[in-house]
Order: C-alpha cells, then sequence, then structure tokens
C-alpha cells in the first residue's frame, strides 16, 4: 500500500512532519521579482479601474432606462 492509499484511509500526518512537508513545496516556489510584482500591481490595477468604469457605466445606462421607463 502506499502513501497515498493510507491517507485516504485515514491515516493522519504527524503537525511536524506536515510543517516539514510545507517548507519543502514553499522552497521549490519561484517567486517573483519586484520587477515582476510591480508589473503585475499595475496589470491587475488598470483592469480592476476598467472594469468598475465597464460596470458603472452599465449601471448608469439601465439607471436611465428604467427613469424613462418607469419615471
Amino acid at each position: 500500500m502506499s502513501d497515498r492509499d493510507t491517507t485516504t484511509q485515514g491515516s493522519r500526518t504527524a503537525p511536524v512532519v506536515f510543517l516539514r512537508q510545507v517548507v519543502a513545496e514553499l522552497r521549490k516556489v519561484v517567486w517573483p521579482t519586484r520587477p515582476q510584482v510591480v508589473t503585475y500591481f499595475f496589470v491587475v490595477l488598470v483592469f480592476v479601474m476598467f472594469m468598475m468604469a465597464y460596470v458603472a457605466g452599465l449601471d448608469f445606462v439601465f439607471g436611465q432606462a428604467m427613469f424613462k421607463i418607469f419615471g
């Protein structure tokens, strides 16, 4: 039986072993550089601002339509 089979049957990993596995996995992560983080930040910021403007525009248009229909 493999380790994967025993974990599905209810056996648990000890907390210390779990923390060691977490640290080992975090060491494998390729962390972004500072310029990449700055670039990603601005890309996300521009996208969010665009989506806010789009939703605000739709809200305004539908609001005006409702006032014309019901007002």
